[in-house]
């Protein structure tokens, strides 16, 4: 296989904000979006030099925290087509740059099926992005499950994304939620997800974990005990470890030194994929998580980290063009990567 530095990778977990999304955002109260300082700005051109410096080929762009409801089901609606439009328009002007994860209105149900067939139909959307929870409606309620069944019969990506939980108020201390309440909102909302039997019953699903899982690794054994505990006695207790494995984990974030071994505790090197954060981690940051990506030792029988995760992405994302039309769309950009030490 090629070196690293000469593999383009491909991000799943990329941020895209609209002037319009951030001043809806900002007049339904999120002034400091989930205790960070300020919102970031978003432009295609910015992201692509970011990109170009990291060796990044193609970067699928989703709405993060605090999502598209800000408590209103009509105002959702129009919200998410909104960014759902402007996502798609990113991805036109600069074919095999950028794919699109839609936003849905949830917990509005009616509204998620709409939407979810437009940005399929119409849009020609990649996947889904979902919040870990919207309003503390958290992902294995009951009353989403048409949302699961429609997603589950397009074999769909569905990539989950944290955002501060219930109650924040008492338990972040005042201090920004990504740093703590992130990893265990995801960790919640899996957790539900498992104990609901959603997983089980849709099986079509290639669904991502951000951030290396967040505090599933740990946990993992913990849920699979607690399950099998108050499971009738007279059922077949789930085995939650083997449904962990079947989902897919971004390495967004510190993975390096410690939360990327943790990681590979639970699932195999083939479910790993790049994932980048940007725009909410600035380009610096970017730069140096792949800086680390590419010198740490990559899994047996993988050429890097590059190599495994770009063909792991490019198998579950069969709508984003091969390698080499990657390459002719960013002509020399893992050279620039290489030149530029990202």
């Amino acid at each position: 296989m090629p070196p690293a530095h000469t593999v383009g990778l491909v991000d799943v977990h990329a941020h895209y904000v609209t002037d319009s999304y951030v001043r809806q955002a900002k007049a339904a109260g999120h002034l400091m979006p989930d205790g960070v300082p300020a919102w970031p700005s978003w432009s295609a051109a910015a992201h692509l030099d970011v990109m170009d410096r990291c060796g990044i080929d193609t970067a699928m762009l989703s709405v993060s925290s605090p999502g598209v409801h800000f408590g209103d089901d009509a105002a959702a609606r129009d919200l998410a087509r909104e960014v759902n439009e402007a996502g798609a328009e990113a991805v036109r002007e600069h074919p095999g740059r950028f794919g699109l994860f839609a936003s849905l209105p949830l917990p509005d149900v009616d509204g998620a099926l709409a939407e979810l067939a437009h940005a399929y139909d119409t849009l020609g959307a990649d996947g889904v992005v979902l919040e870990t929870n919207t309003h503390g409606t958290y992902l294995g309620d009951p009353k989403l499950e048409p949302v699961w069944a429609e997603l589950d019969r397009r074999g769909a990506v569905v990539f989950l994304h944290p955002t501060s939980p219930v109650c924040w108020e008492r338990s972040a201390l005042g201090r920004p939620r990504p740093m703590v309440e992130f990893v265990f909102d995801t960790a919640r909302t899996v957790t539900d997800l498992l104990m609901a039997g959603t997983l089980v019953r849709h099986r079509n699903l290639k669904v991502i974990v951000p951030h290396c899982g967040g505090a599933l690794p740990v946990l993992a054994d913990r849920v699979d005990g607690f399950m099998k505990m108050f499971m009738p006695a007279d059922a077949q207790a789930p085995d939650a470890v083997e449904q962990l494995r079947r989902l897919y984990y971004d390495l967004a974030g510190p993975a390096l030194p410690r939360q990327l071994p943790a990681l590979l505790s639970l699932a195999d090197p083939e479910h790993l994929l790049y994932g980048s954060d940007h725009v909410w981690t600035p380009a610096a940051g970017v730069e140096e998580h792949v800086r680390g990506l590419d010198a740490a030792p990559a899994p047996a029988g993988a050429a890097s980290w590059r190599s495994l995760t770009t063909a792991n992405a490019r198998r579950i994302l069969p709508g984003q063009p091969a390698p080499a039309a990657a390459a002719t769309a960013d002509s020399g950009a893992s050279a620039r990567a290489g030149r530029e030490g990202c």
